[in-house]
């Protein structure tokens, strides 16, 4: 794998993949974002094993693969970084190393093959719902939602679309 991409462009999917990452990493590549490199773009994945949230950015592949690398490190060597700055990333045996001007990181590795994925679903049906009215329906109804109950199902809420009342 050989990509290389702005500062910009790998900096935004990274931060809006970062809330996804487990933070408890009850198993290590949880703490690890997917990075899958194809045709002129970058796909990054990040999963709690309840959520999978995928985000991508342009970037010049010379060489297209797929590897799993830590979040957290890889999105601070991208904050880090001058705001004009072109990233070269590429796969050199278990390590993926991030050149930037003069700056070089190596980063460890774990195999893309043993990254979780979520399974697509055919949810059958879809619903539109403007902003405010979705709004107005969370702010009557998010009270009742548990914060860090044990039992997961209390700490969501139940959408239920049917006739008009």
């Amino acid at each position: 794998m050989k990509l290389t991409a702005g500062r910009e462009a790998l900096l935004k999917p990274l931060q809006a993949v970062i809330g996804v990452v487990e933070r408890r990493q009850t198993m290590p590549i949880l703490a690890n974002v997917l990075l899958v490199a194809k045709e002129g773009k970058v796909a990054i994945t990040a999963t709690d094993l309840e959520v999978e949230l995928v985000a991508s950015a342009e970037a010049e592949v010379d060489a297209p693969g797929e590897v799993t690398v830590p979040a957290r490190k890889l999105l601070d060597i991208c904050r880090a970084l001058p705001d004009d700055a072109s990233v070269s990333v590429s796969l050199s045996g278990e390590k993926l190393v991030v050149k930037s001007g003069r700056s070089k990181f190596s980063l460890t590795t774990l195999p893309a093959a043993e990254f979780p994925t979520v399974e697509d679903i055919d949810a059958g049906q879809s619903v539109e719902v403007s902003q405010a009215l979705l709004g107005k329906l969370l702010d009557k109804t998010h009270f009742a939602m548990a914060q860090q109950d044990v039992r997961y199902y209390l700490n969501g809420l139940l959408l239920e679309t049917g006739k008009k009342r």
